[in-house]
């Protein structure tokens, strides 16, 4: 087949949530484009998307409490706390705006209303879970969030978590109703099925091999069949590289000097999940813990209701491991192969920054099952080792590059977007929050590589997502309306507590 038939507007690398919100969004904006995915597994949704590989919080900081740290001075910085939610915020008015339009159908299918609540031990934690409900709550965002430090009170709330504890250890937790459970493997299905009817060509088990730019400064990728072997050539005008852990070795392929420094340390994931359904049916709440001191913050334990197929799940975890690849598919060789000379220096410098995670690291792969279970009973006390099984969660590659703050081998811990300066090509790096932030990050792709529409599209970008562009914690009723609004739309029944 010739070069010029396998032309298209818009290459995706990679069949999980960013790809499928970036599909969405550009065939809202403009129809016409010519959009063509390429997946090296068979299915979309399977990698770090999957419902099993992913945490599943809609992460709206309401409970996640690294989101929120002590100052020195004592008081509570919740910048980042109002960012995440203002993002995920972003990302439930444009689902609704799909189910809206019926592009896509059965929202209860990937999303569900579930108390987030944050749970802590000892007197100095009391005071910080205090100290940063006084501080959340005033917030428009926060609305209805309630502390309690009385056993009594916990033990209506989370039954399973206060049963048969004996420590006098102070305690507290506080719970908001508006939170949610998100199955990220279900959204991405039902995307890709509203990309499918939209005429955008998916090609599963295809893997993209190399990339280079073409004299028209197009991008031209190399795509090889899986199961035929055969090896194509597609160009477009713009690439996105939404791969997971898989984007870090396509980027350095890409060539692009923007991509040049970057690393990536992989760190993997495992859960407990309860067999026992008397034992599910006590807990319904994300409950999120605090950080070990020296754990990476994607391993803050929690206890987490889970909608998974339309059943009720209970997971634990998640136990930080190491494996050297870079997505659950991956190869062994993934790490080791991404040293090159442009980024030694750094993964070097990272390397010797974080030995005290990489000893954590370690000591969590060689845990036995009763030393995990011993962890799971600081949140359920009673918890019986043959009730819980293993699951191995997905990969996660953080970013390792030079930084301000830092310097060189700084490990990153949030979501980073890289591209190109012409916008001919752009890569999705990193891990939490991610997948909840999904269309924030994509909008930002959009304005990073189009910068010459946006003005164009931000009328339509507004109808899809109207707090585009606005705060919502400077606009209250708004915040409240859009609240209202999106759980209509979504089904979900847990609104803002009547003020």
């Amino acid at each position: 087949m010739g070069n010029n038939e396998n032309k298209t507007d818009v290459i995706l690398i990679g069949a999980g949530i960013m790809s499928a919100t970036l599909g969405s969004l550009l065939k809202e904006l403009v129809p016409d484009w010519n959009i063509t995915v390429f997946e090296q597994l068979g299915k979309p949704g399977e990698e770090s998307s999957n419902e099993w590989n992913n945490a599943g919080t809609g992460h709206a900081a309401l409970c996640e409490l690294n989101y929120t740290p002590e100052k020195s001075d004592g008081t509570i910085d919740i910048t980042k706390a109002i960012k995440v939610n203002e993002q995920f915020q972003l990302s439930r008015q444009f689902w609704s705006y799909l189910v809206n339009k019926d592009l896509i159908q059965n929202p209860q299918d990937f999303v569900m209303p579930l108390p987030h609540m944050s749970l802590v031990h000892g007197e100095q934690n009391v005071s910080f879970l205090k100290k940063r409900f006084e501080a959340l709550s005033k917030n428009p965002l926060f609305e209805g969030m309630e502390f309690s430090d009385d056993p009594g009170k916990l033990k209506e709330w989370i039954p399973v978590i206060m049963d048969g504890r004996t420590s006098d250890e102070p305690i507290a937790a506080t719970k908001i109703e508006s939170g949610t459970d998100v199955n990220f493997g279900a959204l991405t299905r039902s995307l890709f099925t509203h990309l499918e009817n939209q005429n955008v060509t998916i090609h599963y088990k295809h893997s993209v091999k190399n990339m280079k730019r073409t004299s028209d400064g197009s991008r031209e990728v190399k795509v090889k069949d899986i199961e035929s072997g055969t090896v194509k050539r597609h160009t477009a005008k713009f690439v996105f590289l939404g791969a997971g852990g898989g984007s870090l070795h396509l980027l350095q392929k890409s060539g692009i000097p923007e991509g040049k420094g970057i690393g990536g340390f992989p760190v993997s994931g495992l859960f407990m999940v309860c067999n026992n359904p008397e034992v599910v049916e006590q807990h319904q709440a994300k409950v999120y813990g605090k950080a070990k001191v020296g754990a990476p913050p994607m391993s803050v334990p929690h206890l987490d209701t889970r909608y998974i197929d339309n059943k009720k799940s209970l997971l634990f975890g998640p136990y930080a491991g190491f494996s050297p690849k870079f997505l659950k598919t991956g190869s062994y060789l993934d790490l080791f192969l991404s040293v090159k000379l442009h980024n030694v220096i750094n993964m070097i410098g990272a390397g010797l920054k974080n030995l005290g995670l990489t000893k954590y690291l370690i000591q969590q792969v060689l845990l036995s099952k009763e030393k995990r279970m011993e962890e799971l009973r600081e949140f359920i006390p009673n918890a019986k080792s043959e009730d819980w099984d293993m699951v191995v969660a997905g990969q996660r590659v953080q970013v390792i590059k030079e930084s301000e703050a830092g310097g060189k081998g700084t490990l990153q811990f949030g979501t980073e977007v890289v591209n190109a300066a012409d916008g001919s090509v752009a890569a999705l790096l990193g891990a939490s929050p991610g997948a909840s932030t999904a269309v924030h990050v994509m909008l930002d792709v959009l304005a990073r590589c189009f910068p010459e529409r946006m003005d164009e599209w931000e009328p339509k970008i507004k109808e899809m997502v109207p707090s585009y562009g606005v705060s919502l914690t400077d606009n209250p009723e708004l915040a409240r309306d859009i609240h209202t609004t999106t759980a209509q739309a979504l089904k979900l029944t847990n609104v803002y507590h009547e003020a």
